[in-house]
């Protein structure tokens, strides 16, 4: 009961924390066409979608060492309906964004943890035809609202595409 207990209160602490973090800064349709005056992505122009922190709950998840993060991954309306109905490929118009922060342990609760420093705002944009070189998606990985640099863009592709093409290069499964 005490691990339910904690889980219910990372995951609560989570969802509620995603809704008051992070700049806001284009539009979901700007996301996935990247015309907006948000800064944009390296490689894909992926920029940040305006009013994300107000969208549904896919997951929370916690990342061990040497990251030791706490996350939760949010989708526009088009990625929760895909992961109710179970549809793959998810289909163009799919928005995931994942808000990540540093755990600490709750001051009020020994046994928790809580969302410390917020580290990154990671975000999956669904195109097929614009980003038909990598799976269908787009990624952007922003620090403090600001793009990181071209290196680590790089990087992302290669990860989804080893680790879960079964799954249409998505490593979040929907919380039941």
């Amino acid at each position: 009961m005490r691990l339910f207990t904690s889980t219910l209160l990372v995951a609560g602490t989570l969802a509620a924390t995603a809704l008051s973090l992070a700049p806001t800064g284009a539009s979901a349709e700007g996301a996935r066409d990247g015309a907006n005056a948000g800064a944009a992505s390296p490689l894909y122009g992926v920029t940040i979608p305006e009013g994300y922190r107000a969208w549904q709950l896919v997951a929370p998840a916690q990342e061990a060492a040497p990251l030791d993060e706490l996350r939760a991954i949010v989708g526009n309306t088009t990625a929760i309906k895909a992961y109710q109905a179970g549809t793959l490929p998810f289909p163009d118009g799919t928005v995931l964004v994942k808000l990540a922060w540093k755990h600490t342990q709750s001051p009020e609760f020994a046994t928790a943890s809580v969302p410390g420093a917020a580290t990154t705002v990671q975000i999956m944009v669904k195109d097929s035809k614009r980003y038909a070189a990598t799976g269908g998606w787009g990624f952007g990985r922003f620090v403090n609202g600001q793009p990181a640099d071209q290196a680590q863009h790089e990087t992302c592709w290669g990860c989804h595409q080893a680790l879960v093409a079964d799954r249409d290069y998505v490593f979040t499964r929907y919380a039941p």
